[in-house]
């Protein structure tokens, strides 16, 4: 009895052994089955996490990629456009500096032709006045004997007139070879003048001083090919006026007078386009600075007065006229059929002549 007690409990220990053995058995299956399917899963979802990770490590490449082909096209195209630009400037500043050079080339093609005729004009009025010269010479004695018959015939001293007469002469051919020894020098000054206005960029100023000076040499020549020393009353005119310069007073004839008068109106209208040019120029007012001021031979060809007097009279007339030029103005003079005149009572009040007769 006792056996089958111990047998049965036996058989119960070895079952319920059995049974736990199999729940056990189970329950690890179970969770191993459940290790499993989290393994998968945590597999699955890092195999995702790493396809997106890939996925936006390659969005940011191609990003990165685009950005970067952007940066490379824009620098061309900006060197391009800074090149335009730098080209369009580099232009821009040679276009004023091409319009300087060929300014230059005129100035410096007019200043040749200017010194050319300026050349011919002077080995022309030499010419001219040798020939004169020599005329008077040739034809002196029989001029002398002809005026003293008729001194003779008139009543007169044949001795004191012919006297007189040579001393005119000599006088009129001091002067002028007192003006031709100046003459190489105004071509000399002009020169420098002219160079000194192209540096200062006074380019109304410059082509004023060309034509002032052609123009000088031009009237200069002119006036010789007519003068005349046999044939020129100015040697038999008597004085007839008196005039006042500096405290000493001089006497002159028609001849000297209308001189006189032709040095104020030439001083008045080369003053105004010299004002005009300065004016032109922007340059401050200052009428002692010109070339035609400091000549103020403009007209004078060594006849009938002195140049002393001629350059102050010119002066007188320069000042007025380039103070109206400057000022754009007629308070000392008109204008008139292309010409600048002083007026008639400035020009009597400058000349201040007196009648001897």
């Amino acid at each position: 009895m006792k056996v089958n007690v111990l047998s049965r409990v036996v058989v119960t220990l070895v079952v319920s052994g059995l049974l736990m053995v199999g729940t056990s058995t189970r329950t690890n299956a179970a969770q191993e089955n459940s290790n499993k399917q989290q393994n998968k899963q945590d597999r699955k979802a890092a195999q995702q996490q790493g396809a997106q990770q890939q996925s936006d490590q390659k969005q940011a490449n191609k990003q990165q990629r685009k950005q970067e082909d952007q940066r490379q096209q824009q620098p061309p195209q900006a060197s391009q456009q800074q090149q335009r630009n730098q080209q369009q400037s580099q232009a821009a500043q040679q276009q004023p500096n091409k319009q300087q050079r060929n300014q230059q080339a005129q100035a410096a093609q007019q200043q040749q032709q200017t010194q050319q005729q300026s050349q011919a004009a002077q080995k022309q009025a030499d010419k001219q006045q040798r020939h004169q010269q020599n005329q008077a010479a040739s034809q002196s004695q029989a001029d002398s004997q002809q005026r003293q018959q008729q001194l003779k015939q008139q009543g007169g001293n044949p001795r004191q007139s012919n006297e007189r007469q040579q001393q005119l002469v000599a006088q009129q051919q001091q002067r002028q070879t007192q003006y031709r020894q100046q003459v190489l020098d105004q071509q000399r000054v002009s020169q420098e003048r002219a160079a000194q206005f192209q540096q200062q960029r006074r380019m109304a100023q410059y082509r004023y001083q060309q034509q002032y000076y052609l123009r000088l040499q031009q009237i200069r020549l002119q006036e010789t090919r007519s003068y005349n020393y046999n044939h020129n009353s100015y040697f038999y005119a008597a004085p007839n006026y008196r005039y006042s310069r500096g405290g000493s007073y001089y006497e002159t004839n028609q001849y000297g007078a209308n001189l006189l008068r032709q040095a104020v109106n030439y001083g008045y209208e080369q003053g105004f386009r010299s004002g005009q040019a300065d004016r032109q120029d922007r340059w401050n007012s200052s009428y002692q600075d010109s070339f035609a001021y400091q000549d103020a031979n403009y007209g004078y060809s060594g006849y009938y007065v002195d140049q002393d007097d001629y350059n102050y009279y010119f002066r007188e007339g320069f000042r007025r006229g380039y103070e109206d030029g400057y000022d754009s103005r007629y308070q000392y003079g008109s204008y008139s059929s292309g010409r600048y005149a002083i007026l008639s009572t400035v020009l009597m009040g400058i000349l201040n002549l007196e009648s001897l007769r």
